[in-house]
């Protein structure tokens, strides 16, 4: 994938700014634990990819933290909210930041956006941080609305400070 120059028309802004407020909402959808919510954003054949190494690019061959298709999605999601796995008790509390969202590609009705997440968690009375790059892929789905087809989420010390984590990146 070749990064796209940023051209300020109207319809690149609009692109922009609809993609930019897609994931916005899905980070206050996670902050909040509105996991169903969250579940419904997703395509059917969607991955959510946590790589181990923060520059691997063949993640299907590799190791990683998280590698969820639908199926995974929604058993991490019924974990998270039954309170029986140790890591989810006490249920920590996020606040995400997402910024520098840049468009850098669509191909095949498929939109690809980077961006930056600083989310810190707050459990057991210690405050961690989490940065990450993170590219979305975006897919319009019935009515024009954007659905995710893909998000990886590329942890810049992700050796260094995920050991277990009981909430979505």
């Amino acid at each position: 994938m070749t990064a796209t120059a940023f051209s300020p028309d109207s319809g690149a802004l609009a692109l922009l700014q609809q993609a930019t407020a897609f994931i916005w909402a899905e980070a206050d959808m996670l902050d909040h634990n509105e996991f169903q919510a969250w579940l419904d954003l997703w395509e059917p054949d969607g991955l959510y990819i946590v790589p181990i190494d923060p520059k691997e690019t063949d993640h299907e061959n590799t190791l990683n933290y998280a590698y969820d298709d639908h199926h995974m999605r929604e058993k991490r999601v019924r974990r998270l909210g039954s309170g029986e796995s140790i890591s989810t008790t006490p249920q920590a509390r996020t606040v995400r930041s997402v910024s520098r969202v840049r468009v850098v590609g669509e191909a095949d009705g498929v939109l690809t956006v980077r961006a930056a997440q600083d989310l810190k968690e707050f459990r057991k009375d210690v405050l961690r941080q989490h940065i990450a790059d993170v590219t979305y892929e975006l897919r319009r789905g019935e009515g024009g609305g954007l659905r995710l087809r893909r998000k990886v989420i590329r942890l810049i010390n992700s050796t260094d400070t995920l050991t277990s984590i009981g909430y979505i990146l």
